[in-house]
């Protein structure tokens, strides 16, 4: 499957790690003094929305395989990027984290999207669907701030999907804490 291949009539899933809640608050909060979101709370997509005619029951035990193995880790924070539409804490895409990314992408098969592979980007959304003539006024609103953390540590990642424009989480897999 592609990202040709996405059908919105089926379940729309994605694999995210929840920010700790010092970045989640801060970001929530920054939204809604800016009037502002991102699609659900802040998350890290891990591996872009996807759709897959695996059955549930499937699905859960392929993310179980991919991720058996897979130890906690530290994502750092950049600092904030924008693109048309979009502005976005952008995290630093680590050798382990593409890794991740690459495997999560053996789940299927499933819908690829433009985002996934080499334009993977690991970020945090704080303004999803910005318009043209607000675009330049939020970013000299949010381009100096700086988070509360410059790093934090996934020491789980969730499987989502999401119904009537609601993210729910479907199961969460905790990670090794080995190192």
């Amino acid at each position: 499957m592609t990202a040709s291949d996405f059908d919105p009539t089926r379940p729309i899933y994605s694999v995210v790690a929840w920010p700790p809640g010092q970045i989640d608050t801060w970001l929530q909060r920054l939204q809604q003094e800016l009037g502002v979101r991102g699609f659900g709370p802040p998350h890290l997509n891990l591996r872009a929305p996807f759709n897959t005619p695996l059955p549930s029951p499937e699905l859960l035990g392929a993310l179980r395989g991919v991720l058996r193995d897979q130890g906690a880790f530290d994502v750092q924070v950049q600092g904030w990027r924008r693109h048309p539409g979009v502005i976005f804490l952008a995290c630093e895409p680590s050798p382990g984290l593409r890794d991740l990314h690459r495997r999560l992408l053996e789940i299927g098969p499933s819908s690829r999207s433009p985002y996934d592979g080499q334009a993977y980007q690991p970020h945090l959304t704080l303004a999803l669907g910005i318009l043209p003539w607000a675009a330049d006024w939020l970013w000299e609103q949010v381009r100096d701030l700086r988070p509360p953390a410059s790093s934090f540590r996934v020491e789980a990642v969730s499987l989502t999907h999401t119904e009537r424009a609601e993210v729910q989480e479907l199961h969460t897999y905790p990670l090794s804490l080995l190192p």
